[in-house]
């Protein structure tokens, strides 16, 4: 088994939180969510990105909106809906518990 594969299934498994996170209040053009993904280390393209938001808006966790830019055509702007911001609590307490389990077994092997 490849380190990379691993690593690479590891933060595709989160990439739909961290998104959803970033999203939290506020609403971003794509390349905002590429940019503030990547500042976090999370490295995301925008060959994923676009598929995976496609998917959240059709699960109506998503929502968006056109405006004109001053820079180009105009740009479509994500922001999470209500059942979003609801998905978006559950995952967080399944991420808390997440990390608690990891924790405590990185503790047993010690």
């Amino acid at each position: 088994m490849k380190l990379e594969n691993t690593k690479a299934q590891m933060r595709k498994g989160v990439l739909e939180y961290c998104i959803l996170l970033v999203l939290s209040g506020k609403r971003l053009y794509a390349s905002d969510i590429i940019r503030n993904l990547k500042e976090a280390k999370m490295i995301v393209v925008e060959g994923t990105l676009y598929p995976l938001l496609t998917r959240l808006k059709n699960d109506g966790l998503l929502a968006y909106n056109w405006e004109e830019s001053t820079q180009g055509p105009p740009r479509k702007y994500y922001e999470l809906t209500d059942k979003g911001q609801e998905f978006l609590t559950g995952l967080e307490g399944s991420w808390t518990e997440l990390v608690d389990a990891v924790t405590m077994i990185k503790k047993l092997k010690l």
